[in-house]
């Protein structure tokens, strides 16, 4: 099999891409490693929709890599960028305004942190998720590519090739440019304005790619006074008064202070990198935004092509109720991966293609998509699946280095909720309903709770942290006796052959049948009979209401099969009356 021919066609937008990638790395880079990269700036909380930079070359990368190519992911932090403003939902940093301008990794972490910057602690927490999602990549810190040296020849030959790119920039500029400075590639759509590249970055007028921190202060409001192309030596002036000059050229710590502006930074790292594959925001696909800019750049100043590189769309949210504000007010990967397992959430990313948006559920939609996930695999083990399901399910649950930690018996995650929340989250309570459940699917009694996790652990998180207060179930102690004593015939009735059945099959299967079963049976028809006139139907539903007022107090709750078992048939028969 030749490099990069496909064992098999497959039916999902991971393979297309794989191909288009493969050969065009075949055609650039023949016999070199494939090249995908991301890049995150941890200019705060990074979020859900931040991963779908890291996600897509991901999926791409690991196809590759499964077909026994060699491929490097790259992601880059951006942890050189400057400090743009300060998060207004992370507290105790009402007087980090004084680091703005400066690196990320000069800027001090929020108070309590464990790590020594701004930067080092927003990327660890993304580390930490990336880790648990199964995601091989190598990260590159571009604070030390920079101050290392390591991008010296390509500053240089950005400095002597300023004139062309200031002109591309130019045909570019927006129409009501700001001069500001740098956009980072994730948080641009937010930042006001254009930014430093659109206006001249010299005294005299001249444009200059490279933007000086001050060696005083540390702050990137510096303005370059001059430049020797021979000697390599720059001059800046900064807004708090220092003047110095440093020789890019050079090889002293002090030479390497500052960066290229981003809409040059970027397209050098391409062509340093020799990267195949990059996707990208909407943001950067906007007239005059750094992926359209970037092209013409990259090619005319670089040589190298831009990067393969879809758009991907947004990722939105739904819910979020108690969300801690210590994390900045956006739902991070680490918030979606304590309540869903890692599988859930790639499956999330994988199942749309990158121009598509879809929604985190972090309120109740997520028992739905926990409910459409076991279903797609059970169709994935009954063999019902289509090939684009089938090949999105294998993206989720496994990755080229093998498979990710999975749920040994898995029950449905709603019923998981409300058996933790009826239960106050009891382990002796849970472990002994969970037991029940289980047998129901024909499996030996259970160990103990380990067998279900960690989605078991998943659900209890959702329960503590996103359920609301107004929604959860406070089981009735005592039975509701002026409720009892002003039942209609019919309902008494109902409620009496609940309680001679009740234990007939004291299963989540058995109990679903009854409680459904019970307004056939007083309309003379057979519990398993599934065409119902509307009269049935409405009796079933009054049936439902009465018995959540009875037991919970409330007009809804949890599903009724699952509020019985947790209640056990001796209390339940005690608040219907029938003890």
């Amino acid at each position: 099999m030749s490099r990069g021919q496909r064992p098999a066609p497959d039916a999902d937008w991971v393979a297309r891409l794989a191909d288009e990638v493969i050969a065009e790395s075949n055609r650039r880079s023949p016999g070199r490693p494939v090249v995908c990269a991301s890049g995150i700036s941890p200019s705060g909380p990074i979020h859900l929709g931040n991963l779908r930079e890291v996600m897509v070359p991901h999926l791409v990368a690991d196809e590759i890599r499964r077909r026994g190519i060699d491929c490097d992911h790259l992601v880059s932090w951006d942890d050189f960028d400057r400090f743009r403003k300060v998060p207004a939902a992370i507290e105790g940093i009402e007087d980090w305004n004084e680091h703005i301008g400066k690196p990320l990794t000069a800027v001090p972490a929020p108070p309590g942190s464990p790590h020594l910057s701004w930067a080092a602690h927003f990327r660890a927490s993304l580390e930490e998720s990336l880790a648990e999602l199964g995601i091989a990549y190598r990260g590159i810190s571009q604070t030390l590519m920079y101050t290392s040296g390591a991008y010296r020849q390509q500053i240089l030959h950005a400095m002597q090739h300023r004139a062309a790119i200031g002109a591309v920039l130019a045909r570019h500029q927006t129409k009501e440019p700001v001069v500001g400075t740098d956009e980072d590639r994730t948080g641009a759509a937010d930042r006001p304005g254009a930014d430093q590249e659109t206006a001249a970055a010299g005294s005299g007028g001249e444009y200059y790619p490279y933007k000086p921190y001050c060696h005083a202060c540390l702050r990137d409001t510096t303005t370059v006074l001059v430049y020797d192309d021979d000697s390599t030596v720059l001059s800046y002036r900064c807004a708090c008064g220092h003047t110095a000059s440093m020789r890019l050229g050079g090889a002293e710590p002090g030479d390497s202070h500052g960066k290229l502006v981003w809409k040059v930074d970027w397209p050098m790292r391409w062509a340093f990198e020799r990267v195949i594959f990059e996707p990208s925001g909407v943001d950067h696909h906007s007239p005059g935004s750094s992926w359209v800019v970037g092209e013409p750049i990259v090619r005319g100043v670089f040589g190298w092509p831009r990067p393969i590189g879809p758009m991907y769309a947004f990722v939105g949210i739904s819910g979020m109720s108690k969300m801690s504000s210590s994390r900045g007010g956006v739902p991070t990967p680490s918030d979606a991966l304590a309540i869903m397992e890692s599988p859930v959430l790639r499956w999330l990313y994988a199942r749309r293609r990158p121009n598509q948006s879809f929604t985190v559920a972090f309120d109740a939609d997520i028992h739905r998509l926990y409910d459409e996930w076991d279903a797609l695999k059970l169709k994935v083990t009954s063999g019902t699946a289509q090939p684009g399901d089938l090949a999105m399910h294998a993206r989720s649950v496994a990755t080229a280095d093998g498979p990710l930690p999975a749920t040994p018996r898995p029950i449905a995650y709603r019923a998981l909720a409300s058996v933790v929340d009826i239960t106050g989250g009891n382990p002796e309570q849970i472990l002994r309903i969970l037991t029940t459940i289980d047998a129901g699917h024909g499996h030996p009694p259970a160990s103990g709770l380990a067998d279900f996790e960690p989605r078991l652990d998943r659900a209890r998180e959702w329960v503590r942290t996103q359920l609301p207060a107004q929604d959860r179930t406070l089981v009735r102690a005592e039975p509701d006796l002026p409720l009892l004593d002003g039942l209609l015939t019919q309902q008494r009735e109902a409620l009496r052959l609940l309680a001679e059945r009740l234990e007939d099959d004291w299963s989540l299967d058995g109990l679903t049948a009854l409680v459904y079963g019970v307004p056939k049976l007083q309309a003379g028809l057979d519990i398993g009979d599934k065409a119902l006139p509307p009269e049935v139907k409405a009796a079933q539903r009054d049936l439902f209401g009465l018995l959540y007022r009875l037991l919970v107090g409330s007009d809804t709750g949890p599903r009724l099969p699952t509020l019985l078992l947790c209640i056990g048939p001796a209390q339940t028969r005690r608040l219907i009356g029938a003890s």
